[in-house]
């Protein structure tokens, strides 16, 4: 019997985890076991520790970190960088003091150098230094992978990463202020035809993104958790012919929600990186009978998921 540890269990990425192995990815050897932040400190390594003696998991897969938008990150580099090195440490420490066989964490492709060439691949993760804007979440979760091959090198740990492209999807942060792009448009929109204005976008609009479906990376995570036995991170992303712009994603988000109202541009607000286009050759070769759920559909399922559940919803 594996015994799996998913901590973040309680987000995005968890939730759609949660129900793809209670689905269609179920086995029966397989005890899942999903924790948020509620049900432990992961800074506090004493906490940590209470929970691995507690569950015994063999496989962990680290989802927990502090995450936010373009200007939630802008304003709090510091405690971005502090928070999740404590997270991330603490978590790798006790896999390897509880002899967790494999530990799956996630990344993001915002850790890539921003001065780069296009596609990128996982081999350029510290090729320079990320974009100026979200620094410290960047460079705590490039030691990740330091701490992975720290702990390979050192002990023979498979311990490894998933570098996923933009996230979205039920159970999303929909927060205006600290949410990420599309969970904090959906909800804009969603607040502009309510109150029948217009709707304020900021930028530009011309930035160009990668968007994966949250139940489409949990079914890539549980094949990683599975399959995957490499220390090297792996990206999970749709392709490279699938990139949108903040414009185009704007123009789904208002279609799914039936918005007729006006759309405006703040062109004085930030764009953050232009683009951040990754390569995800590596994840073909490796399962390629994936099909990933085409964009308007996911975002109407998203869209759908919200609406539906705008009480309840982290907000």
């Amino acid at each position: 019997m594996k015994t799996i540890l998913v901590t973040g269990g309680t987000g995005l990425v968890g939730s759609a985890i949660k129900q793809v192995v209670e689905t269609t990815e179920k086995r029966e050897e397989e005890q899942w076991v999903f924790i948020g932040s509620k049900d432990c400190d992961l800074e506090n390594i004493d906490e940590t520790r209470k929970l691995f003696d507690s569950v015994k998991p063999t496989h962990v897969i680290h989802l927990a970190a502090m995450v936010g938008g373009l200007f939630h990150n802008l304003a709090h580099n510091l405690k971005f960088f502090r928070k999740n090195m404590a997270i991330n440490d603490n978590v790798l420490a006790l896999c390897h003091e509880f002899d967790v066989v494999k530990c799956v964490s996630c990344l993001s492709t915002c850790i890539f150098p921003d001065k780069t060439t296009y596609p990128i691949d996982e081999k350029m993760v510290h090729l320079g230094p990320p974009h100026d804007s979200n620094f410290g979440y960047s460079y705590a979760k490039r030691m990740i992978d330091v701490l992975n091959k720290g702990y390979a090198q050192e002990h023979g740990r498979k311990y490894t990463s998933v570098i996923p492209c933009n996230v979205f999807g039920p159970h999303d942060n929909y927060n205006l202020q600290a949410g990420h792009v599309l969970p904090a448009l959906i909800h804009k929109v969603y607040v502009a035809k309510r109150d029948d204005t217009s709707l304020e976008v900021f930028g530009s609009g011309k930035p160009l993104r990668q968007f994966i479906y949250s139940l489409d990376l949990a079914r890539l995570f549980v094949r990683v958790v599975r399959e995957y036995e490499d220390v090297e991170p792996i990206i999970l992303s749709v392709g490279e012919s699938d990139e949108v712009s903040i414009r185009d994603a704007v123009s789904a988000v208002v279609k799914a929600i039936d918005f007729t109202g006006n759309v405006e541009y703040d062109t004085s607000k930030a764009d953050g990186q232009f683009k951040k286009t990754a390569s995800n050759e590596k994840l073909l070769k490796l399962f390629p009978d994936f099909k990933f759920t085409p964009f308007d559909q996911a975002i109407q399922e998203s869209v759908q998921w919200f609406v539906e559940n705008y009480d309840s919803a982290r907000k």
